[in-house]
């Protein structure tokens, strides 16, 4: 065909047309058909359809109108579409069993949870439900933006004012292209109580909001089984939620066993169901059942299954769980519009963009009614001038030859604006008298204080919130109910820590690495200088190495000597008697053979963020060698553990520590010297991996820190203990501030009747002091028995000892008093580990 000359061909790449059409129909469908916004929780045909019912007048308080009227009146201005999408989405609005709280207020057939199809349009009839008065209430107050209809001869709302939060107690489901959305009903009750909460406190978190809002509340009500999901849902978004029918087991009075379900999974076609159900049961993929019948009527659901005489009722009625739809999955996608965008929303995103809304409601709202109350008020003044001047304006109107030139004397005259020299003329004479003035002058002083109200709100923003609060209550007096569908916690719901108690456990391990828990009740205090109890049952060439008290669900960080760090639940370290020597540790953590356990950290959670940033690890080797690293950097277990210090040859760990940024470091060593220093000041934060720097110089060969203590309470005692008994306690402000890496200061005066050092202890009066000896014997004794020293003295005896024995380990415990034990406790373990109490020949001999 040959080219005219006026026509212009241009060439194109069908590859890019065709993605650039695709591109435009999907956002398209994304933004316009398939996905709710976030803010009324309702799609474009949605909000069309409850619109122009209420321009058509149609409202709750008003007559009936056909079905075919009102989808024709959404057609011709809003909806350009067939009217099947119309009258389908009036239909699903009018359903009981669709929305948790239908927004349409149906008469004729609207169809059955059956499936049975609605009447058609012409037949039925419908109006607004009240509760979708507040959807639409203040829309003719400027509360939201209007765009042109699909022709411009008219405008229609972007979103609804929305007074109650739609798409929370409603849900929603589309499908868009390449992205699609399923939101389930909750609990309109249970939604505002949360909704409130994170307006009394925006930094709620969504363990906290789940104390409002349990769970989906489906309009058929049932049993939500198992709770992971909702969690998983209300936390990210995304879950699956299992649904189950609720069933009861009852005897017939012919004395048959039968299963009556009353409530139904949401979305499930009964009838369907039922016919699903006895094809299985003809198929004797489910044995036990010789009849089925649906007996519900407008009283309720109620579905039969007869049980044969051999049938046992609950293996038949986890029968009808696992193979038909008395049990299915609502797979939940929180996948709504914000600002036009698709996103996935857990339940506070949801929850503060219709805050955020409501609030931008109140605002447009409140400068549309002062306005409205201004031009008002500007009228009633000009009224009360011309009250004032009567006499004038009469003569004055009397003496104009038409009323613009009356208008315009008026205005010249009395300083009147123009719409106030109209309303003055167009007054009626029966204003004129007395009373009338009285009403005007009664308004004019309403109306000044209504302004000043407003101008309040507007300048106040907790004071909007409160509104919007005081809306949500008087929404949730008004159309509140309880909830329809049970929760039930399924196996899967509870992990170990939930059937353990999360009790204080005395943590013990040996020298040979046999590591126990035990009940701290079962040591009691003694006297200073007693000759203790039997403890820790052991070899003859073992002995307790560390001991600490930690909570049944805490974390333990396992530090070896090698520098690698182990996990482990308390509640996992096996539990024995005070006199059982426990079992090997190798039988919980894959460590070396050549390794050993040095130090334990006792670790509340390692999940919360801000607690792992702001917290710091600050390890020590013998040889001085000291650095801190945050908690964040050790907060993802490993069942082979990780290297979580790097240790030079010939040295070793020797003790970690949780502690901040506020924290001073003293470091002891064998031959009786202590440094303190700043944390912040002198050791900056590293690396995981990372060998440190010096934190204490050594005197001799032989010398090693043998302790470290972080603290921040200069009114504390430091607790020193030798290996032949001797202690004391010295205050901790005696020990100066200096930089790290010096020799410090005298902790104890060493001598051949106290030996080196063997540990160092923050304590207070309150606490009370546990002494291990290599032989296994224990003493507990209250510190306050212990008198306070100075740096340089030799202290006095705490345990008797045998001339071949030593001591092995000293630790502080706290004590708490408890309703239901004798004696309570409080540790070292959660911010000051344990402490390493031998050397390394002793420790190898």
């Amino acid at each position: 065909m040959a080219i005219g000359e006026n026509e212009n061909i241009i060439p194109i790449n069908i590859e890019d047309e065709m993605r650039g059409a695709y591109i435009d129909y999907s956002m398209s469908v994304i933004i316009s058909r398939a996905l709710p916004d976030v803010r009324d929780g309702l799609k474009p045909v949605h909000r069309r359809v409850l619109y122009g019912m209420l321009d058509l007048g149609v409202t709750y308080n008003k007559p009936y109108k056909k079905s075919a009227r009102i989808v024709g009146e959404v057609l011709g201005k809003y909806h350009p579409h067939g009217d099947s999408s119309v009258y389908d989405t009036m239909v699903r609005m009018a359903q009981d069993w669709s929305l948790r709280y239908p927004l349409v207020d149906g008469q004729g057939n609207f169809g059955s949870i059956d499936g049975d199809s609605p009447a058609a349009m012409r037949y039925t009839e419908a109006r607004l439900k009240r509760i979708s008065d507040e959807m639409l209430s203040d829309i003719n107050k400027d509360t939201v933006d209007f765009q042109p209809n699909f022709d411009d001869s008219l405008n229609e709302p972007t979103v609804l004012p929305a007074k109650l939060p739609n798409l929370l107690i409603n849900g929603a489901s589309g499908i868009a292209v390449g992205m699609a959305t399923n939101m389930p009903p909750h609990n309109l009750r249970e939604v505002i109580n949360g909704t409130i909460a994170y307006i009394d406190n925006n930094e709620i978190t969504i363990p906290e909001l789940m104390e409002y809002i349990t769970a989906p509340d489906f309009p058929t009500g049932g049993i939500i089984y198992g709770y992971g999901g909702v969690k998983s849902a209300f936390e990210t978004g995304r879950g699956r939620v299992v649904m189950r029918g609720k069933a009861t087991i009852e005897e017939a009075k012919s004395g048959k066993t039968q299963i009556i379900v009353t409530e139904i999974p949401y979305m499930v076609n009964k009838a369907s169901m039922i016919e699903k159900t006895a094809a299985l049961v003809n198929e004797k993929r489910i044995e036990g059942i010789s009849d089925i019948r649906d007996e519900s009527d407008r009283n309720g659901y109620r579905i039969v299954f007869d049980l044969k005489k051999d049938a046992i009722p609950n293996v038949v009625l986890n029968h009808l769980y696992k193979y038909t739809q008395l049990q299915s999955t609502f797979g939940v996608n929180n996948v709504a519009l914000v600002k036009g965008r698709p996103l996935t929303l857990n339940i506070k995103d949801m929850i503060k963009h219709y805050v955020d809304h409501r609030h931008e409601v109140i605002v447009r709202r409140t400068k549309y009614e002062l306005a409205e109350a201004e031009r008002r008020a500007h009228i009633l003044k000009g009224y009360l001038i011309a009250l004032d001047n009567i006499d004038e304006v009469i003569s004055l109107i009397r003496s104009s030859r038409d009323p613009e030139l009356a208008k315009s004397q008026l205005m010249e005259k009395f300083e009147l604006s123009d719409i106030q020299a109209k309303a003055i003329l167009e007054m009626r004479l029966q204003r004129l008298t007395g009373l009338e003035r009285e009403k005007i002058e009664k308004e004019y002083a309403e109306i000044m204080e209504l302004i000043d109200r407003l101008n309040e709100i507007l300048d106040n923003e907790p004071l909007r919130m409160s509104l919007i609060k005081e809306e949500l209550e008087a929404v949730n007096e008004r159309y509140g109910d309880d909830r329809r569908t049970e929760i039930v916690h399924s196996a899967e719901d509870f992990e170990d820590e939930d059937m353990i108690p999360n009790k204080k456990m005395l943590i013990t391990v040996s020298h040979q690495g046999y590591i126990k828990r035990t009940s701290l009740t079962e040591y009691k205090a003694q006297g200073r200088g007693g000759v203790g109890s039997k403890g820790a049952g052991s070899k003859e060439d073992d002995f307790t190495e560390q001991l600490f008290v930690a909570n049944a669900h805490n974390y333990l960080l396992i530090f070896t000597e090698k520098g690698k760090l182990y996990w482990k639940k308390v509640y996992q370290v096996p539990e024995a008697s005070k006199t059982a020597k426990g079992r090997p540790i190798q039988n919980l953590i894959e460590i070396e053979p050549d390794d050993s356990v040095r130090t334990i950290i006792n670790v509340e959670t390692l999940n919360d963020q801000d607690y792992i940033e702001n917290n710091y690890l600050v390890m020590v080797s013998q040889q001085g060698i000291i650095k801190r690293t945050r908690l964040e950097a050790y907060s993802r277990p490993s069942k082979r553990g990780i290297l979580a210090l790097g240790i030079k040859e010939g040295d070793s760990l020797l003790d970690v520590k949780l502690a901040s940024d506020d924290d001073n470091i003293i470091l002891g060593t064998s031959y009786g010297q202590a440094i303190k220093f700043s944390l912040k000041d002198n050791i900056r934060p590293m690396g995981r991996t990372a060998a440190g720097v010096r934190g204490v110089r050594l005197q001799a060969d032989d010398d090693k820190v043998i302790g470290i203590v972080c603290t921040h309470n200069d009114d504390a005692t430091l607790m020193v203990v030798s290996e032949t008994g001797m202690g004391k306690r010295s205050l901790i402000s005696e020990f100066s501030m200096i930089k790290r890496g010096g020799k410090g200061v005298k902790a104890i005066g060493i001598s051949d009747k106290t030996g080196k050092l063997i540990s160092i202890t923050e304590v207070e009066d309150t606490d009370d002091l546990m002494i291990i000896t290599k032989s296994g014997i224990t003493i507990r004794m209250n510190v306050s028995s212990i008198r306070t020293m100075g740096r340089a003295a030799q202290g006095v005896k705490l345990i008797r000892l045998n001339d071949s024995d030593e001591v092995a380990s000293v630790t502080r415990v706290k004590q708490v008093e408890d309703d239901d034990e004798e004696i309570s406790e409080e540790n070292t373990g959660s911010n000051e580990g344990t402490e390493q109490q031998n050397d390394e020949s002793e420790n190898q001999s």
